[in-house]
C-alpha cells in the first residue's frame, strides 16, 4: 500500500493502486480552496475564497485567476473570512454551476469563459435571501440540489445580522438545467428538502441516484438520505459519525466513485467509504481538506483541494463525473 494512503480494509486495494502517489500539483495561494471541478475542455477550476476568485490550472502549466470576483460584488471591503464563491459543478451541458457563497446566489455561466453570461438560479426562498449556498450536484432529470449553511456571511454564525433565514437548509431548484438564459430565478421552483441540519455542507449522489449525501461540518458526520420518484428525500439517517475523531479537518465536500464508494474531507485527508458506511481507508494529505473532484480523461485522477493547495492522486476505480 503506498505511503499516501492509510489502509483501514482490505478493500481499499481494490481502490488504491499499490504504488499510488499524492501530488501536489499547483500551491501558493490565499489560505482556502474549495470546490474543484474538471471541465471539458480538460482544466481544473476551483475557488481561492479569502481572494474572491475562481481559479483555472491545466496539467503542465501555471494556475491563472478565471474569474475575480467570484462570490461578494459591493463596493465595500467584505466584512468577513470568505467573500469569494464556493463549490462547483457542470450540467449535462457542460455548463459551469457555482455556489456563490458570499454572493448569496447560485448562478451559472452560458458559455465557459470568464466574460460569459450569467444567469442567476436562486437568490431568495420564501422572499428572504440565502444564506451562503456552499456545494451543489445536479440530477440527471435537471434538478440542482444544493446547500447552504451561513459561511459566506461576515461573522459565519446564525446570529449575522445580515442572516434572513431561520434554516440552514438543503434545497433543490425544479428543471434547473432548463432555465432560460438570462432569465430571472424562478423562485416558485425553489424547495427546501432538509431543514433539521445544523451545518449542511457537502453534497453528492450515488451513482443509481437512490441515495443523497450530505457532509455536515457541526456535528462532524455524514447523512444519508432516500431519494423518492419525486425527487424528494426522506429516511434521513447517520452515513457515519466522525464527531469523536482526531485531528485536521473533518466532513466538507465529498464526491463518489463509479461503484458508489464515497470520498469526502476528513480529520488527516480524504475519507473513503464503502457504500454501506464502512471507512476503509484515509489519503493522508498535508494540509486540511476543504474537497474532492474526478478529472483526467479517464475520470481515475481524484484531485484534492486543501488550505494553499492543489493534489492529485491516480485511483483504480473511475469517478462519476457530472
Amino acid at each position: 500500500m503506498s505511503q499516501s494512503v492509510q489502509k483501514l480494509d482490505p478493500a481499499i486495494d481494490q481502490i488504491v493502486p499499490p504504488d499510488a502517489k499524492l501530488e501536489q500539483v499547483a500551491t501558493g495561494f490565499n489560505k482556502w480552496t474549495e470546490g474543484p471541478i474538471w471541465t471539458r475542455e480538460g482544466s481544473l477550476l476551483f475557488a481561492e475564497i479569502p481572494a474572491n476568485n475562481i481559479v483555472q490550472w491545466r496539467p503542465g502549466q501555471a494556475a491563472s485567476v478565471f474569474i475575480h470576483p467570484s462570490g461578494y460584488k459591493g463596493s465595500a471591503p467584505f466584512a468577513g473570512p470568505e467573500p469569494g464563491s464556493n463549490g462547483m459543478t457542470l450540467d449535462s451541458r457542460g455548463r459551469l454551476t457555482v455556489a456563490g457563497h458570499a454572493r448569496r446566489q447560485v448562478w451559472r455561466l452560458e458559455s465557459l469563459k470568464p466574460d460569459a453570461a450569467l444567469t442567476v438560479l436562486a437568490d431568495t426562498y420564501e422572499g428572504k435571501a440565502l444564506n451562503s449556498p456552499n456545494d451543489l450536484v445536479y440530477k440527471s432529470d435537471g434538478s440542482l440540489y444544493f446547500t447552504d449553511p451561513p459561511y459566506g456571511l461576515p461573522t459565519q454564525s446564525d446570529q449575522d445580522p445580515q442572516k434572513q433565514l431561520p434554516v440552514n437548509g438543503v434545497y433543490r431548484i425544479l428543471g434547473a438545467r432548463d432555465h432560460k438564459p438570462g432569465a430571472p430565478p424562478e423562485r416558485e421552483k425553489l424547495q427546501l428538502l432538509i431543514k433539521d441540519l445544523a451545518r449542511p455542507n457537502g453534497i453528492a449522489f450515488s451513482p443509481d441516484e437512490k441515495f443523497l449525501y450530505i457532509a455536515c461540518s457541526g456535528p462532524m458526520l455524514w447523512m444519508r438520505y432516500s431519494v423518492q420518484r419525486d425527487g424528494t428525500v426522506s429516511n434521513g439517517k447517520v452515513f457515519y459519525d466522525a464527531t469523536a475523531e482526531k485531528g485536521i479537518g473533518g466532513p466538507d465536500g465529498i464526491k463518489v466513485d463509479q461503484r458508489g464508494n464515497i470520498y469526502g474531507s476528513g480529520a488527516g485527508g480524504v475519507w473513503i467509504f464503502s457504500p454501506d458506511g464502512k471507512h476503509l481507508g484515509t489519503i493522508k494529505v498535508p494540509e486540511r481538506v476543504s474537497n474532492v473532484a474526478w478529472g483526467g480523461e479517464d475520470g481515475k485522477t481524484l484531485y484534492v483541494t486543501a488550505s494553499t493547495s492543489v493534489y492529485s492522486i491516480r485511483l483504480n476505480i473511475a469517478g462519476v463525473k457530472p
